[in-house]
């Protein structure tokens, strides 16, 4: 789950999540249809009508997102992707799988049946606004609207742009015709980057014609595709690199254990500070009892640390994030991310072998990188 986010609801097995910036969007869109949409195409509605309808178009435009995202997870999950959850966002939604794709044929179906559900969406949202004029004038308006929406956002997806649902299409493409994954992400990022600048200078050339509101959110479109494209491109490379490669390899060993009596004056002064060290296992009678790290530390005021322990401030061992040493080097990293951590005790049986950190991770990257490996 990304962070920032809160968990609405599960659909079959996956967990349907909202991001803070979902809120933003959600506000905007309503805004819009009900302070400006609405009036401007139906004159003689009245103020709570406006906004009841924008608010139920709003409920159902997201609704219609979440559907597009559930086609990709259900189409991944049958072809044996997990799917953890699915989380809304400022620019519509995301699912968070487990693992890429691993074959050609499997990213091609799976990238293609979101905007195809949009695009279908789009045509039953059309049928039911032909279906309801001259019946209800209010849920033919919302259906138009909601047609609309579907299919631009349906076509939209299919700009052959990674990491956009048709920039996954013309990888899965490349990748076929190749073979190599990496080049044809690589081209796929391109592709995707230079669509970016398109919608950045189309945002820009809208500004100067006046139209502020709509260039500047186009830019930022476009601002968002460069960073999601470069991003994935470099992701995929850091996956690579680190393939293959157990926790055990790059974990650090000489892990300076500290007693929970301990003073933290003592602690920053006589361990820390010496030997430039950011976490400590606490060890009591050959058992770990938890960690501390520099964020522990930081949460208590410098004059109290000399009546402050270490056992007082540190995680304990049942609320400790901890990792295995047989686990997948890039699945650690993913874990140490979601969970907003820098480190990671790396427990087997009960005991403490070591710390993994992310400037191990790092480091291994880095000379993998500088050796051609």
């Amino acid at each position: 789950m990304l962070k920032n986010s809160i968990r609405i609801a599960r659909i079959g097995g996956i967990s349907i999540n909202l991001h803070v910036s979902w809120i933003l969007i959600f506000v905007l869109v309503t805004w819009t249809l009900a302070g400006s949409y609405f009036p401007r195409n139906y004159p003689i509605w009245g103020l709570t009508l406006y906004w009841i309808v924008g608010l139920a178009t709003s409920v159902l435009f997201f609704a219609s997102v979440l559907a597009h995202e559930l086609a990709h997870s259900f189409v991944a999950r049958a072809r044996g992707l997990p799917v953890h959850d699915i989380t809304l966002f400022i620019f519509g939604g995301v699912a968070q799988l487990e693992e890429e794709p691993q074959t050609p044929g499997t990213e091609f179906v799976m990238a293609l049946v979101g905007p195809l559900t949009s695009i279908v969406l789009g045509v039953c949202f059309g049928a039911l606004s032909v279906a309801a004029r001259g019946v209800n004038e209010q849920l033919a308006a919302l259906s138009s609207y909601l047609a609309l929406i579907n299919v631009w956002l349906g076509l939209f997806n299919l700009i052959p742009g990674f990491p956009l649902d048709g920039g996954r299409v013309l990888r899965s493409i490349l990748w076929q015709a190749s073979g190599n994954l990496q080049r044809s992400t690589r081209w796929a990022s391109l592709v995707g980057q230079a669509v970016a600048y398109l919608f950045i200078l189309a945002g820009i050339w809208l500004i100067f014609t006046g139209d502020w509101v709509g260039g500047l959110w186009i830019a930022f479109i476009g601002w968002f595709l460069d960073n999601a494209a470069s991003s994935s491109y470099r992701q995929l490379t850091v996956r690579n690199l680190l393939a293959g490669h157990k926790v055990r390899e790059v974990m650090s060993h000489d892990c300076q254990e500290v007693n929970p009596g301990l003073s933290l004056d003592r602690l920053v002064n006589e361990h820390m500070l010496p030997q430039g060290a950011r976490c400590f296992p606490v060890v009591e009678g050959g058992l770990v009892r938890g960690l501390l790290t520099l964020h522990n530390i930081k949460g208590v005021s410098q004059d109290r640390w000399p009546t402050t322990t270490v056992g007082q401030v540190m995680t304990p061992l049942d609320g400790l994030k901890r990792i295995g040493p047989d686990e997948e080097l890039w699945t650690a990293m993913q874990n140490m991310t979601a969970k907003g951590v820098n480190q990671l005790p790396v427990m087997e049986d009960g005991q403490l072998l070591g710390m993994l950190a992310r400037d191990n991770i790092v480091s291994f990257i880095r000379i993998k990188g500088e050796l051609g490996v």
